[in-house]
């Protein structure tokens, strides 16, 4: 049944059942305690009282005098408080043979008689007097016995007399054992009121912690390390450095899971940049015939025919226009452009402002470039200036793109920012791709071009993206500075 519970719950239940079992073993070790002690102190007093009668007994024995050794074991025993004569222990005493001298019990054991017949109980308890040494008392405690016994030697002159018996009835021990079990009782009772509560305190404090890393720990087999967030307890002892260790290997995951995409959306990209790359050559050689042929039929064929002219600027303006976009699929970064300066940066801003102004938009500029470095001009001024003029068109009607350039460590970053739509992560993947759906105006290889340039160039461009903010970095590494 517990193990259909929350770990929650098992941690506090089984340390409650642990404290409450555990409060009843002590309990019944202290009142087992209580009963041998109890035992131990009855049988100590015996041999006292036993001994003190074996001196009294032996000058009586010795003159047979009878009376005298029964008046004795009386006056051991002579009245209880309320006066009657105390007739709950047994006293025995037996001669050589092992038969009745005299009995504080008479009618039960006569004078003579032999205790055996008593019962299989005092046949035992004859033969261990009978096989007792001359000094030290012996105690027979019998299994279901009604009596608790102390056989003491009676001995003169080392001649054996006989043997005393004392037995002390076990129910003796109830009352005192009934007390001190319910003053136990009573005790483990307040003692459980008090640990209880403060055991469910701690074992669910204990608990919270292990909860929160399985629960956390169960979430990551149905979802993705990246949307995984834990709020993991943090402490110094074995379970928060187990939920430190988890943190880690969680972000290890993260960070392998977004390089692995990374690639893919390299690879996939390289791959349709190969494809692409490919057919615009192939459509090249065949579309720069056909232009050369209405050329040639432009100039020297017979135009003067009105439809025909305009049939011939049609098929013109349709080949060139296939020419651009075969030509935007074929991206190089020249090497024979000139080095980057900060001018060319400038220039850039130059060129945008009136687009940011059709829009209301304002643009936060920050060229941080001082000197010249060791990139291509053109390439990079073709990334930018495609970058900025995206987010102009992405950002809201009197909204901001902000733009910042810096270098550091032989690279060069270029942020570009913007206040407008959303990008949802599952489209961020093929935003690269020629041919975007995303793409509102154009063609949709402004960010392919980029992506092509900034791979090129040995660089990356990465986006991120959150309601009212997006923002693309493009890093390009680069040699000594001009």
């Amino acid at each position: 049944m517990l193990h259909n519970l929350s770990l929650r719950y098992k941690v506090p239940i089984r340390s409650s059942l642990l404290i409450l079992v555990t409060a009843l073993l002590v309990t019944a070790a202290l009142m087992y305690r209580a009963y041998d002690d109890m035992r131990r102190d009855l049988l100590f007093n015996a041999e006292g009282m036993s001994r003190l009668l074996v001196r009294t007994l032996v000058p009586a024995m010795l003159h047979d005098d009878v009376w005298q050794v029964y008046e004795a074991i009386h006056a051991a025993y002579p009245y209880v408080d309320d006066g009657a004569a105390q007739e709950s222990e047994l006293i025995l005493v037996l001669d050589v043979a092992g038969n009745t001298y005299v009995s504080n019990q008479p009618t039960r054991f006569p004078m003579l008689s032999d205790p055996a017949a008593k019962g299989a109980e005092f046949a035992l308890l004859q033969r261990a007097a009978l096989q007792q040494g001359e000094v030290a008392p012996a105690i027979v405690d019998l299994d279901l016995a009604e009596y608790l016994y102390l056989v003491m030697p009676i001995i003169s002159d080392r001649v054996r007399l006989g043997s005393l018996v004392l037995g002390y009835p076990r129910a003796l021990f109830l009352p005192r054992f009934l007390t001190i079990a319910k003053r136990a009782a009573w005790m483990t009772l307040l003692s459980l009121t008090v640990l209880l509560p403060i055991t469910w305190y701690w074992a669910r404090r204990l608990a919270q912690p292990m909860v929160q890393l399985a629960n956390c720990m169960e979430r990551l087999s149905t979802t993705t390390p990246e949307q995984l967030h834990c709020d993991l307890f943090e402490s110094q002892d074995e379970i928060g450095r187990l939920g430190l260790s988890f943190r880690r290997m969680l972000a290890e995951l993260q960070e392998k899971q977004a390089l692995e995409r990374q690639i893919v959306v390299g690879d996939r990209l390289s791959a349709i940049g190969r494809l692409t790359s490919s057919i615009a050559h192939e459509i090249n050689n065949p579309l720069g015939g056909m232009l050369n042929a209405i050329d040639t039929f432009k100039r020297h064929g017979n135009c003067d025919n009105p439809r025909t002219h305009r049939t011939m600027s049609l098929l013109e303006r349709g080949l060139l226009q296939i020419r651009d976009t075969v030509g935007a699929l074929l991206v190089e970064a020249k090497a024979g452009s000139h080095s980057l300066t900060p001018q060319d940066i400038e220039d850039i801003h130059t060129l945008v402002a009136p687009e940011a102004g059709k829009k209301s938009v304002c643009i936060d500029w920050h060229n941080n470039l001082r000197v010249p470095i060791g990139l291509p001009a053109t390439p990079v001024r073709q990334t930018l200036l495609n970058l900025l003029l995206n987010a102009v068109h992405a950002a809201n009607d009197g909204g901001m793109v902000r733009c910042l350039v810096w270098k550091d460590d032989h690279r060069l970053h270029m942020q570009i920012a913007n206040d407008g739509q959303y990008i949802p992560a599952e489209k961020i993947e093929h935003l690269f791709e020629p041919f975007s759906p995303l793409s509102e105006q154009g063609h949709g290889l402004g960010l392919w071009v980029c992506y092509q340039i900034a791979q090129q160039l040995g660089g990356d461009i990465r986006v991120h993206s959150e309601p009212e903010y997006t923002v693309f970095t493009v890093a390009l590494p680069y040699g000594e500075q001009a």
